[in-house]
């Protein structure tokens, strides 16, 4: 999958957001930043975990880490039982690689949490489907494109 998938998804289920291609890659929050001239908070990152073998998708700011406890907390489980998915599994799961994931516009609809931490951003900018590609979104409508529950699982 590409953003030509994402950008078809995004237009079929009427999401407010915007497929920026970029003349560079963007492979960390960082470089993303800096590229779009943004804060490294309004970034945000589309991460995969396997819990019980199920995908559970976390959606954080791009300076956040995930901490695995309060997650595995959140899906009532232990912390052994959530691993983060590797590069072949996002990549089956999602259609997109490791860099490029958007929060929604998946083959399966998946389990999303958003860390609270989003909330702190008017605009945020994730994954838009290739290494130089995002896309901006608001958070508002972020939360309604996913349907994700509200969380506090990152360290900030």
């Amino acid at each position: 999958m590409n953003s030509l998938d994402l950008t078809r998804y995004i237009e079929q289920n009427e999401i407010d957001a915007e497929i920026l291609h970029l003349q560079s890659e963007t492979p960390t929050v960082a470089a993303a930043a800096e590229v779009l001239g943004v804060l490294p908070e309004q970034i945000i990152k589309s991460v995969l975990f396997l819990a019980d073998g199920q995908p559970v998708l976390v959606i954080v700011n791009g300076l956040a880490r995930i901490n695995r406890k309060p997650l595995a907390d959140v899906l009532a489980m232990s912390r052994k039982r959530v691993k983060m998915a590797d590069g072949q599994q996002v990549v089956t799961i999602t259609g997109y690689p490791i860099g490029a994931v958007p929060p929604y516009g998946h083959p399966q609809q998946l389990d999303t949490l958003l860390d609270q931490g989003i909330l702190q951003q008017d605009v945020v900018f994730g994954g838009g489907g290739e290494i130089n590609a995002l896309m901006r979104v608001t958070v508002p409508e972020l939360q309604r494109a996913t349907g994700g529950r509200l969380v506090d699982i990152a360290d900030r």
